[in-house]
């Protein structure tokens, strides 16, 4: 067949470990025979990420700004150990982090169900999609080792020379600090995303902080939700017969777990990352979630939700065979795609991205899966556990045969 040609580019965001094999594989086997891929490449490989100080992740950032749509490869983000391993001049901080905080937006996380794996939460029938606010606190925070005995003070200086100023702790010894923010643009801009979504989708929206202790913070963020809820979206809501309540965190664990899911949940940056995690394992695997950053200007950057699977890649790099589990990544490539191919409006680029998502769904519930899915498999037919080529050359055979 004839390959889909590309009017604009993508932008590719190369990453480390066992996904940067991953990256190549997929793209051998299941998109270079297709497309007549188009991208603007970028190498977020950490040794990359050191040659250049960083700048080839803030370029890649201001790329996809350009372009409108990025595709993201699973990155490291150094700890103590990363620093002597690659032998770092610093603790480079998250790409994920960096490239959020130039999109701004909010990242939705889904679970890629199919039939023959059942979530370990035997109530939930459902996805669950997690919209994550995918700017500040944490990951932009600034962190201080106390060396000793010492007062730390909360200090605000306004513009207008007003200053604002508080005891943080009197420390009688060595201890740590830490100083977050956020911006009310960015936490309206999330509730725009998260409310937009849900009318979208038709699906019910769940906000949930813990005001209670944050009476300034977190409270913050709830009073923006509903403020944008009652200005511009109840009516939209109470038309399509949806939902939107705000509940404490530790509530919403609670109710998440006794619902038959179906509805989106709104978390701040770290609850997002945190509940991502344990909704997508709890349907089946890390390895088994879609994830898009949406941008308030309408950027989109799709990526795998998971880690480098560095105990796959030091046996890759021993010459052992991997089952390492492809479909986050695989998702990631066909969302990005089909992204690029409806704003260009070419309709067989998104016909290509809707049979590779098929061709791969249809290729675990045909029994063939990498390890991760073989002890959750409730199939009628028996599971068969191949490698991560394999895999991929059996949703290839599928996805031939598809677009005859």
């Amino acid at each position: 067949m004839e390959k889909i040609k590309m009017t604009t580019p993508l932008v590719e965001m190369d990453g480390d470990e066992m996904t940067r094999i991953l990256w190549k594989q997929i793209k051998d086997e299941v998109i270079l025979p297709y497309v007549d891929l188009n991208t603007e490449y970028y190498d977020l490989g950490l040794v990359h990420r050191e040659e250049t100080k960083d700048q080839v992740t803030v370029d890649a950032a201001n790329a996809n700004k350009k372009y409108g749509v990025a595709v993201k490869c699973a990155t490291i983000t150094p700890n103590a150990q990363r620093v002597e391993e690659y032998n770092l001049t610093q603790m480079w901080k998250s790409p994920n982090g960096t490239i959020r905080a130039i999109l701004d937006g909010t990242v939705f996380r889904a679970p890629i169900m199919v039939k023959g794996i059942s979530p370990v939460v035997r109530t939930w029938q459902k996805p669950i999609t997690i919209a994550r606010h995918a700017f500040g606190d944490v990951y932009r925070a600034t962190e201080y080792r106390v060396p000793g005995a010492g007062k730390a003070e909360l200090v605000f200086t306004g513009a207008d020379g007003t200053t604002f100023r508080e005891t943080i702790n009197d420390f009688d010894g060595a201890g740590v600090i830490q100083g977050q923010f956020n911006k009310d643009s960015s936490i309206t801009s999330f509730a725009r995303s998260c409310f937009q979504f849900a009318v979208d989708t038709k699906q019910d929206l769940w906000f949930s902080t813990k005001d209670t202790i944050s009476k300034k913070y977190d409270h913050t963020f709830k009073d923006i939700f509903q403020e944008i809820y009652d200005a511009e979206y109840k009516e939209k809501f109470e038309a399509l017969g949806i939902e939107y309540f705000y509940t404490l965190i530790d509530d919403a664990v609670a109710r998440v777990i006794r619902s038959k899911g179906g509805f989106i949940w709104a978390c701040k940056n770290y609850d997002g990352d945190v509940m991502s995690d344990m909704v997508s394992t709890a349907f089946g695997s890390l390895a088994m979630m879609t994830s898009v950053l949406v941008s308030p200007d309408g950027n989109y950057e799709y990526e795998a939700a998971h880690g480098t699977v560095t105990r796959h890649y030091y046996k890759y790099l021993k010459g052992e065979e991997t089952s390492t589990n492809p479909v986050a990544t695989l998702f990631a490539w066909s969302g990005a795609l089909r992204k690029r191919g409806e704003l260009d409006g070419i309709d067989a680029l998104v016909r290509y991205a809707d049979a590779l998502e098929k061709a791969t769904i249809d290729t675990i519930e045909d029994g063939v899966m990498t390890g991760d899915l073989c002890s959750m498999w409730e199939g009628d037919k028996p599971a068969r556990k191949v490698t991560s080529l394999e895999f991929l050359r059996e949703i290839r055979s599928r996805l031939d045969k598809a677009l005859a």
